[in-house]
Formats: structure tokens, C-alpha cells, sequence
């Protein structure tokens, strides 16, 4: 029995998210089809995160094991022929029997857009949030930064509680301008941060790393820091939200359309 790895990037804005759902197709479903139609197999697709109705990402990892001996390049080509546009396969490999998408998955990279500007473009709409208000991008870095360390992030969490522990370890934080749509540009290196929080682009975009993400975390912590970006909140209002564990201090969720899942490190 072979295990397969996938990478994946796919629009979301047509699915009800990455999990088979009763109200409408999602991408696992997709893929599991797709799978199957190849390799004539049934197939169990597991993946690193749940990305929720409307969510897109760049970098989703999933795998399957099968019986089939058809060489990895050509599980890519072929899943891609029975897969709609709006999902690629980027890259096939075998991997160690041990390996599980979701389990083994040390920190995740998600990315939200922003677009701050009086008119959004209507090619964009189901891809950034449009904020109209003018935000300060280098206190909402500042307020981000109280985000680093290991909390206990249930202030931030939707339908508490739907996890074991609402307890996760936030690596980085960044937020920055950008005078392009930042979604395929690299993640923002330290040296950039000043650059870019002072760029006057109407584009922001705010990433985050950690061990894992409680349901809608990222949505829940940027619609915080769009409070502090107006100038609503201050950044230790966000250390304030964080030690009352309520969720209704934090700011509210933002929708899905400007939320990407980048990259997984196993």
C-alpha cells in the first residue's frame, strides 16, 4: 500500500468548504471522486486543516493510500483531468506510511487580504475583504505582535467550545501594505516590516503562524485588528481581549473571502 501526498490550491468560493457537507459539494468530495475515478479505488483523503465555506487556499495538503502503481507525475496529470479548474493538484509524492496530513502537521500559514480603499474592484470581491475606512497598518502590527506566545485563544474562537482545548502557540505575525495583490508574494521577512507598514498601497495583508487554529480564529482576530487599525481599540486592548477568554470582546468575523491557506510544515 502506497501513501500518496497531495499539494493543493483551489478557490474556494464555490464550495461549502474543504469537509464532505450535506448542503453542497465541497473540495474533499472533489478529490475524493477524482481519486477514485483514477485509480478505481475507494479512497479515505485526509488533509492538514478544514478550510471553511469560502476559504481558498495555495498550499493544502492532503493524502490517501492506494494499491495503485501509477508513478506520482502521473497521479497529478491525471487527478487534474477529472478535477474542476477551480482545484489543482500542484505536486504528487509517496511518503512514509506514517505520514498523515492532518496529525503530523507541525504549524500552519494562513494569509488574510485586505483591501483598504474607497472602491474595491469587482473582479476581487470574492477574494479580499474591502475595508473603506481608513486602517494604520503599523499599530495593527503593533497589536498583532501581543498575539505571539501561547494562550489560550477561546476569545477568539467561534461555537466555543468546538475543540479539546482552545490553548494554541502563535510563532509570527505580520501585517503590511501592499501597492499589489499581495496573495502569491513570499511572506513578509522582517527587514521588509517597516517598508511595508508604511507603504501607502491600498492593500494589507496580514499572515499568521502557529501549531493550530480554532474555528474562525483568523477571521475573529483580523475583524480585532480592523478595531485597532481605526483607531476603536488600542494594541493592548488586544492582550485585554485575549485575558477575559469571551468572544464577545473581540472584534467580529470577517468574511472568507480574503482568507487563504498558504503553506503547511510538517
Amino acid at each position: 500500500m502506497r501513501n500518496i501526498r497531495l499539494t493543493l490550491a483551489y478557490d474556494g468560493t464555490n464550495y461549502v468548504g474543504w469537509q464532505i457537507q450535506p448542503n453542497g459539494p465541497s473540495i474533499q468530495a472533489a478529490v475524493k471522486s477524482a481519486i477514485e475515478k483514477l485509480t478505481g479505488e475507494t479512497a479515505n483523503v485526509l488533509a492538514a486543516g478544514r478550510t471553511d465555506s469560502g476559504v481558498h487556499a495555495l498550499g493544502q495538503v492532503a493524502n490517501f493510500c492506494t494499491e495503485s502503481f501509477i508513478p506520482c507525475e502521473k497521479i497529478r496529470t491525471g487527478l487534474q483531468r477529472f478535477l474542476p479548474e477551480d482545484i489543482i493538484i500542484r505536486e504528487a509524492s509517496e511518503v512514509d506510511e506514517s505520514f498523515h496530513a492532518t496529525y503530523s502537521a507541525k504549524q500552519k500559514r494562513y494569509r488574510y487580504v485586505i483591501l483598504n480603499s474607497r472602491m474595491v474592484l469587482p473582479f476581487l470581491r470574492n477574494y479580499v475583504y474591502h475595508h473603506h475606512r481608513e486602517l494604520d497598518a503599523a499599530v495593527m502590527q503593533q497589536a498583532a505582535d501581543r498575539l505571539i506566545g501561547t494562550h489560550d485563544f477561546r476569545s477568539f474562537e467561534s461555537q466555543f467550545p468546538n475543540k479539546a482545548c482552545s490553548v494554541r502557540t502563535v510563532m509570527e505575525v505580520t501585517v503590511g501594505r501592499c501597492s499589489i495583490w499581495p496573495v502569491w508574494s513570499e511572506p513578509i521577512q522582517q527587514r521588509q516590516e517597516t517598508e511595508l507598514t508604511n507603504c501607502r498601497g491600498d492593500y494589507i495583508r496580514f499572515d499568521i503562524v502557529a501549531d493550530g487554529f480554532l474555528y474562525n480564529m483568523v477571521r475573529a482576530i483580523v475583524g480585532t485588528l480592523l478595531k485597532v487599525g481605526e483607531g476603536k481599540w488600542t494594541p493592548d486592548d488586544v492582550r485585554r481581549i485575549i485575558d477575559q477568554q469571551d468572544r464577545s470582546q473581540a472584534g467580529e468575523t470577517v468574511p472568507p473571502g480574503g482568507l487563504y491557506l498558504v503553506h503547511v510544515d510538517y
